[in-house]
């Protein structure tokens, strides 16, 4: 029953911040990226050329060849089914996510469960990465969905690593879970990872040629057609330095170093949270860092708050431990939905957005949020201020922690 209040409080705090029947703006009302998708697949259908096209006027495709062949069913539906069917998935999905993130936090899979995700679906919806999702009408829950399937298994599971291949193959990102594995001589899992994506790669070719040669070998490259660096929702750090040096231009040098004091750290903490057992935190950890050093990260590629959101939840409910690491954790949860909440910005005057004309806007996020100048080097990246705060923490907690000693070998 709190479980369902919690829900029906969230739904309600969700319509508080912007009615679901605003137009436009509203939850299920835009949908933009799922018009994309469905643009390139038409677009292939009808023998057009997929990177070149300027899809609803002026949209690029930005994923991989193998991406269209999945998402073609959507081109055989008109737009309004195609928006409930894709919104529906996306629930579900997260539904799934949260279910299966409490599982491998060793919890089964009773009905009070059942009823405490979904109202975390509800919750999660709340955070600005989740609800663009769905307003966008984006795909980063179902990759995130196939990623978790995957790596939560256990190391002797057939074909681990195939899906998170398969993910890379779509998007190229998840790639970044071959540096995990190989980190952790976890050949196995890597030679999955690289057979997933080699998969991905021949289908397409096989399918689609000319549009993987024109991909693979130059539009790869391009990553301005993903957008601008300097642009408020670009939650990388590239786009941090863009956005705080305001210029289009960021100094390749001074990002090429950030990467890599985030590429050491992230997977310093990730390895600390496998050896420790904490399979979930160390799989969440790597996806956050592949969004913070990805050239460009919208703020919906950070759904890897949600298996977040669910480790401090866990921690919270856990009546085994004492009650300054309950707290602690709350405090962690707290911060995590107030950085990461849709706070709403209205702007009350016409403006361009994306490819049309609108009177006035609501835009999501901290990082729309003006402050004192002293602390806009937290508005202008507040994602990455979780990414960097779970690792210190995840490092902090499991400093006590033994390392287990390495196996004998024969």
């Amino acid at each position: 029953m709190a479980a369902l209040a919690l829900a029906g409080l969230a739904v309600w705090l969700q319509h508080a911040i912007l009615p679901f029947s605003t137009p436009f703006w509203g939850l299920f009302d835009y949908q933009l990226d799922l018009d994309v998708y469905r643009g390139g697949a038409q677009t292939v259908w009808d023998g057009g050329s997929l990177y070149d096209a300027k899809l609803l006027g002026q949209m690029d495709y930005t994923y991989a060849p193998i991406s269209v062949l999945v998402l073609m069913p959507f081109a055989f539906m008109s737009f309004e089914v195609a928006r409930i069917v894709w919104s529906v998935g996306i629930f579900v999905a997260l539904y799934l996510v949260i279910m299966l993130s409490f599982r491998s936090l060793g919890r089964s899979a009773t009905w009070p469960l059942r009823c405490l995700a979904i109202a975390l679906v509800a919750v999660a919806l709340l955070l600005e990465p989740v609800r663009t999702n769905v307003w966008y009408g984006q795909i980063n829950v179902f990759l995130l969905l196939l990623i978790l399937a995957d790596l939560l298994r256990g190391d002797d599971a057939k074909l681990k690593g195939v899906g998170v291949g398969i993910a890379g193959g779509i998007k190229l990102t998840p790639l970044i879970f071959v540096l995990y594995f190989a980190v952790l001589r976890r050949w196995r899992a890597l030679a999955g990872v690289v057979a997933g994506f080699a998969a991905t790669v021949v289908v397409g070719a096989v399918f689609l040629p000319r549009e993987s040669w024109d991909y693979w070998t130059g539009k790869l490259f391009d990553s301005d057609r993903v957008g601008a660096p300097q642009t408020l929702g670009n939650q990388s750090l590239r786009g941090m330095i863009a956005n705080l040096v305001h210029t289009d231009a960021p100094n390749t040098l001074a990002w090429a170093a950030l990467v890599a004091i985030a590429m050491v750290l992230g997977m310093w903490a990730a390895v600390r949270a496998h050896q420790a057992g904490h399979e979930l935190l160390a799989v969440s950890i790597v996806g956050m860092l592949s969004c913070a050093v990805s050239p460009m990260s919208w703020g919906h590629h950070w759904v890897w708050f949600v298996p977040i959101l669910v480790i401090c939840v866990d921690l919270v409910l856990r009546t085994d431990l004492g009650v300054a690491r309950r707290a602690l954790a709350g405090v962690g949860l707290t911060l995590l939905i107030l950085i990461a909440f849709s706070w709403r910005t209205h702007f009350a005057y016409p403006m361009w957005f994306v490819n049309r004309t609108v009177p006035d806007a609501y835009f999501m996020g901290l990082f729309f949020k003006k402050g004192p100048v002293w602390a806009e080097w937290f508005l202008v990246f507040p994602y990455n201020v979780i990414f960097l705060g779970t690792c210190i923490a995840t490092l902090a907690v499991l400093a006590r922690t033994p390392r287990p000693e390495p196996a004998a070998l024969s």
